[in-house]
């Protein structure tokens, strides 16, 4: 019973890195979207 415990634990543990993991790349990717927005919008034109 107590191994069955300690796999359940494993598992929510990966799940939560996972999470993390896809959380963070998430963020980067639209932080770096929305840079891209904003060096487009503040170009200077000619």
């Amino acid at each position: 019973m107590l191994q069955r415990g300690i796999a359940v634990k494993k598992i929510i543990a990966l799940v939560a890195v996972a999470g993390a993991v896809l959380f963070f790349v998430k963020r980067s990717r639209s932080a770096k979207a929305d840079a891209d927005l904003w060096r487009e919008a503040t170009a200077p034109t000619d």
